[in-house]
């Protein structure tokens, strides 16, 4: 089975508030900072830990890892060969974990069962949690073929990304009761969260705290749902980390909006972020109230 994050310490299980440094790199107002610079401004920010992925270099990891924050990776998987030789570099990093896009989603049973098994023992060989995240053009792409493989491989554990989800399988249409219901062996298997909400039409959206929207409402019902998956099977020591992901309009995430003649990004994405961090920390205690509130044999 692949473990949870855990710091060997005798702490309660816990909600730990990363950001994805990709994101924050092409935010406008800090695009032109140094790495080192950027690092700095998280960690002033109160961020207790930052995702990395392939482009950052091992002196700002360094760097991160000097200011006593954590540092989780990302990687890809796209055929089981891959598998050993990323881990083997993460694990060198000192990284915590490492979230994976698996594959392309254009994969047959058994290769897509390869795949999964190279993961696992890649995982299990070099002792660094791999998360599979719920992506588009990946193995788990799809709701049903991914719950079908955690009957299969049950010890998967996953980065949850569910507005590729929300957005990609349209989960409203028809009703989201029946989807989340269908997506519960996923729920009770998340380990690691990208902080991004959609809507029905739209993969990353501005959230407005002074209305009830509906899509935000289906988040915080994820989020809390699979918090609670984790703090089922918790022990000391474990946590789980929230990242924000809010991407840039080049790859196509954040939308642009005219403004004063020219175009602007629709929301401001480091602003955001600190929302989306506020809102999983409600979910969190939620979830934990809830368990709490469960009376003990």
């Amino acid at each position: 089975m692949i473990p949870n994050t855990n710091d060997g310490s005798t702490q309660a299980p816990r909600l730990r508030r990363y950001i994805s440094m990709f994101a924050v790199q092409s935010m406008p107002a800090y695009a032109k900072n140094t790495p080192a610079e950027n690092v700095a401004l998280i960690h002033e920010a109160g961020y207790e830990g930052i995702q990395f992925g392939d482009g950052d270099a091992q002196e700002t990891i360094d760097g991160c890892l000097k200011l006593g924050m954590g540092v989780a990776q990302s990687g890809r998987i796209s055929v089981p060969a891959d598998a050993d030789a990323l881990a083997s570099r993460l694990a060198g990093e000192g990284v915590e974990c490492a979230t994976i896009h698996l594959g392309w989603g254009t994969e047959d049973e058994i290769e897509g069962a390869r795949l999964i098994e190279a993961l696992l023992s890649a995982s299990s060989k070099h002792r660094l949690p791999l998360y599979a995240e719920t992506h588009r053009a990946t193995l788990f792409q799809d709701m049903w073929r991914t719950v079908q493989f955690v009957k299969r491989f049950p010890e998967l554990r996953f980065n949850a990304d569910f507005s590729h989800w929300y957005t990609g399988a349209e989960m409203v249409y028809g009703g989201v009761d029946s989807k989340l219901a269908l997506i519960a062996p996923v729920f009770a298997r998340v380990r690691f969260m990208h902080g991004r909400i959609s809507d029905p039409g739209c993969m990353q959206v501005c959230v407005d705290t002074s209305k009830t929207q509906a899509f935000v409402e289906d988040f915080k019902r994820m989020w809390a749902t699979a918090f609670a998956g984790f703090l089922q099977s918790a022990v000391a020591g474990d946590y789980i980390c929230f990242a924000p992901e809010l991407l840039a309009n080049d790859i196509f995430y954040g939308r642009m909006v005219p403004s004063n003649g020219g175009m602007v990004e629709e929301c401001d994405r480091w602003q955001q972020s600190f929302v989306l961090t506020e809102i999983a920390q409600q979910c969190f205690a939620k979830a934990q109230a809830e368990q709490d509130a469960v009376p003990t044999a």
